[in-house]
């Protein structure tokens, strides 16, 4: 493992692998979300966070196929009411 950056509080590693490794004062390596902070703050990880879906679409798509049938209900409506009038 070769050294990237070194501080008083701990210093980073990159692994053969590409890989990145933190190790504390006490010689302790650091995990988790820990360690994704360090290196967010080190701007040596990018976080790439999901873009919300937007829901527009959905509820545009939603309400275009109800009106769809409702138009549909009203045409069966009419043709009905056309049919009672012509008897």
């Amino acid at each position: 493992m070769k050294v990237v950056k070194k501080t008083d509080e701990y210093t980073i590693y990159e692994k053969r692998s590409g890989r990145l490794a933190i190790k504390d004062t006490n010689k302790k390596w650091v995990n988790g979300d820990d360690k994704v902070k360090i290196l967010v703050a080190e701007k040596l990880l990018e976080i790439k966070l999901p873009e919300p879906k937007a829901e527009e679409p959905e509820e545009a798509a939603e309400d275009g196929a109800e009106a769809a049938e409702g138009a549909e209900e009203s045409a069966a409506a009419e043709e009905s009411a056309a049919e009672e009038a012509a008897e």
